[in-house]
């Protein structure tokens, strides 16, 4: 089953048990995924001005990996919303935004530990022979492959400056 399918059928289990936050989260996250459908297929008419309409809706699905991605910025989001809300000491939205990004991360693949990172890291900057913080970009090229969509791009991107200085 794709994984829009799992978060709509979410979305009807959490309806039936009055679920709010729930509901309030998976219908935020239908709707991205929705515009987000609308944008690639527009893209797709544009291109291709001559697209019957089953082909228009072919191209405009998104894919699982697509819909991760997709699901990993709604939590980024959430995550600096948690920051900022923090800093304001309005406990109450840190709490509500804590919620949601529970519900959102259990559609993401399981994140690696700093431990697995660093490890990565080490083996990224061996295979590409980088030895200044100047050829961090190679190392970086060469790691996200690896670690895309299962650790924080910001942690990798500390793990591999502190490593290379």
């Amino acid at each position: 089953m794709s994984l829009k399918k799992t978060i709509q059928e979410n979305l009807t289990a959490a309806l039936q048990k009055r679920n709010e936050t729930a509901v309030s989260t998976l219908r935020m996250l239908l709707a991205a995924l929705s515009n987000k459908e609308i944008e690639k297929r527009t893209k797709f008419s544009k291109e291709n001005s001559h697209a019957k309409e089953a082909e228009l809706q072919k191209n405009s699905e998104l894919s699982d990996e697509e819909i991760q991605q997709l699901i990993a910025g709604e939590a980024k989001k959430h995550k600096e919303s948690i920051e900022a809300f923090q800093k304001g000491s309005r406990q109450d939205l840190v709490d509500k935004e804590t919620k949601e990004l529970k519900i959102l991360e259990a559609y993401l693949p399981e994140q690696m530990s700093e431990e697995e990172v660093r490890k990565l890291v080490q083996e990224a900057i061996g295979s590409t022979g980088a030895k200044t913080v100047q050829e961090m970009g190679k190392v970086m090229s060469a790691l996200m492959p690896k670690v895309k969509g299962k650790a924080d791009g910001a942690l990798v991107s500390k793990i591999v400056k502190e490593s290379l200085q």
